[in-house]
């Protein structure tokens, strides 16, 4: 049960919050096998100025952050944490969302650190 936090520009989300969300979910389903209903997404849209990064750290030009924040049950290899980055800069393309303005973090933990409904 990956848990899922989008930190964008307003305007990128007032133009496409459905369908960043679609798309990160496709990528999850394609590249990590979670199951279809296994969906849990918070968006954080902010105004100008709010976020803030370097346009150029390590070499990449930067113009529109989005930053995907995952935290997940520790059980993929770093093969299928990279096949998941490829799957969602990919499916974010077609919505004008470039690869180098996309920041994603994939963070590990254990099954007894999430409660989800029930025990």
């Amino acid at each position: 049960m990956p848990l899922i936090q989008i930190h964008l520009a307003r305007d990128t989300f007032d133009k496409h919050h459905e369908k960043i969300g679609d798309a990160i979910h496709e990528a999850q389903i394609a590249a990590l096998g979670i199951p279809a209903d296994d969906r849990f997404q918070i968006f954080s849209p902010h105004e100008v100025g709010e976020l803030k990064f370097d346009p150029g750290y390590n070499g990449v030009d930067r113009q529109n952050l989005v930053v995907i924040r995952v935290i997940a049950v520790h059980m993929y290899d770093v093969a299928t944490k990279q096949r998941f980055f490829r799957a969602v800069v990919d499916r974010l393309g077609p919505l004008g969302i470039r690869p180098e303005d996309v920041l994603i973090s994939l963070t590990e933990n254990g099954f007894e650190d999430w409660y989800a409904g029930k025990l």
